[in-house]
């Protein structure tokens, strides 16, 4: 009779944490959504138009699921208080944006949002004006918006749960693997577009030195010139003039096929500035705050260039 009691109970537990993790992951999906919308309609009234805010092209912004799911679980039992429910709210979400920021600019090498221009920010990933207003909205959702939305939840029937879990789940990790499969290929361009600068760069400067040794070799020449008096007037105009000229063709050729090759990386470097890729295109309108930390002179390039387009439509 005690080992049944023993195994029911813990039936009892095991079903009681399955259905507490089926709930979080519900809570995730809805409140990524949520802040998806929050985005969108901040955006809408800065800018009047529609941006598709967010990290991904779907109509999730998963740090918002995150932040809210992590302030369901470990806050629940201290609702009641009110001072600590705000204080605790304002130290988990600033944790999460602040982490989120730092290992999004690590894998990506852009910093997607940055605080620096507001005072007492953290690296330009946090600021405590933005996590005291995160963390009274948390209050205003733990009081007001998630006791509805966990009824709401209980009415969905259990099958109908798992399904659109497994459902979100693919859509959300396919959506993650393109956009950052889109952001790498963009780094890559970028990348390109770097070593082309870097080579035009280089054939100036070589461009530069060839015409100052041109000048110097004639003044030289020039010189040895004025030295051998002795020769005939005839013959000094005769070898001044063949060094000029072959000087002159020399530096000519070089030159030419200096500015060819210039031409030619230039060609390059416009193609690949107005290449289209349409999630950097997004992300670009997302995020007008992001820094590359890499490449900041040619993605100014292609962002002047998205914007042209807009002002066109």
């Amino acid at each position: 009779f005690n080992d049944i009691t023993r195994l029911i109970v813990l039936l009892a537990i095991e079903r009681k944490i399955q259905m507490k993790i089926y709930f979080i992951i519900l809570y995730f999906f809805v409140y990524s959504f949520f802040g998806w919308c929050t985005e969108v309609s901040f955006a809408a009234l800065k800018e009047h138009r529609f941006v598709n805010r967010g990290f991904l092209n779907g109509p999730f912004c998963p740090i918002y699921g995150f932040g809210v799911s992590m302030v369901i679980v470990f806050l629940t039992p201290y609702k009641s208080n009110l001072f600590f429910l705000y204080a605790a709210s304002v130290l988990l979400v600033t944790l999460l944006e602040g982490l989120t920021g730092w290992a999004m600019d690590k894998i990506f090498h852009n910093k997607w949002w940055d605080y620096s221009d507001m005072p007492m920010n953290i690296g330009g990933y946090v600021c405590l004006l933005f996590s005291l207003i995160w963390g009274a909205a948390c209050v205003a959702i733990m009081d007001l918006i998630h006791p509805v939305i966990h009824k709401g939840l209980d009415f969905l029937p259990l099958t109908a749960g798992v399904f659109l879990i497994a459902v979100l789940s693919v859509v959300l990790s396919v959506d993650t693997y393109v956009t950052a499969s889109e952001i790498f290929r963009f780094n890559r361009r970028m990348a390109a577009m770097e070593k082309i600068a870097s080579e035009l760069r280089e054939l100036s400067d070589q461009l530069g030195e060839d015409i100052y040794e041109g000048t110097i070799r004639a003044m030289e020449a020039a010189d040895q010139i004025h030295e051998r008096k002795q020769e005939t007037a005839a013959q000094i105009r005769e070898i001044h003039q063949e060094t000029v000229e072959e000087l002159h063709h020399r530096s000519q050729e070089l030159a030419q096929d200096i500015r060819t090759h210039i031409s030619e990386l230039k060609g390059r470097y416009q193609e690949l500035s107005y290449k289209r890729n349409r999630t950097v295109e997004r992300l670009t309108a997302a995020f007008p705050t992001m820094r590359p930390r890499r490449y900041k002179e040619h993605l100014e390039v292609v962002r002047e260039h998205f914007h042209q387009k807009l002002r066109r439509k």
